[in-house]
C-alpha cells in the first residue's frame, strides 16, 4: 500500500506544476475554452472534470511507461531498491536548485501541440480531454523538472505506476476544476481566480526548492555518505 505522504506528495507536485507560468498558461487556455459556455453551466462543469481526466490520464500513461517498465525489468528494479536512496539525494537537490531558479533549463516549443490545441476547441468535451492529455505531455522546463525529477523517483520508490501519476495528473487540472465548477454554479466572476495565483506560485515554488535541498542534502548525508 502507498504511503498517505506519497500521495499528498504527487498532489502537491501536480498542484505546484498547475501554477507554475507555462502550464498556468496552459490551463488559462483550457479555462477559455471552457467559459465559452457559460450559458450552460453544466457543460462547463463537464469541460472542466474532462480536462482533468485527459491530464490524468497522459501521466498514468507516462507512468506505466516509465515506472512500470522499469519496475518490470528485474535487474533494474533490484538496483534501483538498492541504490535508489543515493540517487534521489542529488535528483532532489537539483530539482530545488531549479525551483530557486539556481538553474536554468531551456526546452524548444513544440508548435505542433499549439496547432492541435487550436483544433480540439471545437470538439465540444472529448475535445477538452484531448487538450487536457495534449496539455499533459506538452512539457516545459519546470513541469519537465517536477514530473521527471520530483514525481517519478517518487513513485519509483513507492512502486507507483499509476496512482501517484494519476493523483499528480488531478493535482495539475485543479485550477480549472476550481473555477469549472463555480461557473457550473453560476459564479462568472471566479474565472478571475487564475489572477491570484501568481504571487502564491512564486513562494509555494520557493518554498519547496528549499524543501527539496534539505531533503536532498539529508539524503546525501544518510545514504552516500553514511553520517547517520
Amino acid at each position: 500500500m502507498i504511503p498517505p505522504t506519497l500521495l499528498f506528495y504527487a498532489l502537491w507536485m501536480g498542484i505546484l506544476t498547475s501554477i507554475s507560468p507555462c502550464p498556468l498558461a496552459t490551463n488559462v487556455a483550457a479555462l477559455s475554452f471552457i467559459s465559452r459556455r457559460f450559458e450552460r453551466p453544466l457543460s462547463a462543469l463537464i469541460s472542466g472534470v474532462s480536462y482533468t481526466l485527459g491530464r490524468a490520464v497522459a501521466y498514468v500513461v507516462l507512468g506505466m511507461i516509465i515506472v512500470g517498465g522499469i519496475l518490470n525489468i528485474p535487474d533494474i528494479s533490484f538496483y534501483l531498491q538498492t541504490y535508489l536512496n543515493k540517487f534521489m539525494g542529488p535528483i532532489l537537490v537539483l530539482v530545488g536548485m531549479f525551483l530557486l531558479d539556481l538553474i536554468k533549463i531551456r526546452l524548444p516549443g513544440i508548435s505542433v501541440f499549439d496547432k492541435l490545441g487550436q483544433r480540439a476547441t471545437t470538439w465540444g468535451h472529448p475535445g477538452a480531454f484531448f487538450l487536457g492529455f495534449l496539455f499533459a505531455l506538452s512539457f516545459c522546463p519546470v513541469s519537465a523538472a517536477l514530473f521527471f525529477g520530483g514525481l517519478i523517483p517518487a513513485a519509483l520508490d513507492g512502486k507507483s505506476s499509476i496512482a501517484m501519476p494519476a493523483i499528480f495528473g488531478v493535482g495539475t487540472g485543479l485550477p480549472v476544476l476550481a473555477v469549472a465548477v463555480p461557473i457550473a454554479l453560476g459564479f462568472r466572476k471566479m474565472a478571475n481566480i487564475f489572477k491570484n495565483l501568481s504571487l502564491f506560485e512564486i513562494w509555494a515554488r520557493r518554498i519547496t526548492g528549499v524543501i527539496f535541498i534539505l531533503i536532498g542534502i539529508y539524503y546525501i548525508l544518510t545514504h552516500i555518505f553514511e553520517v547517520w
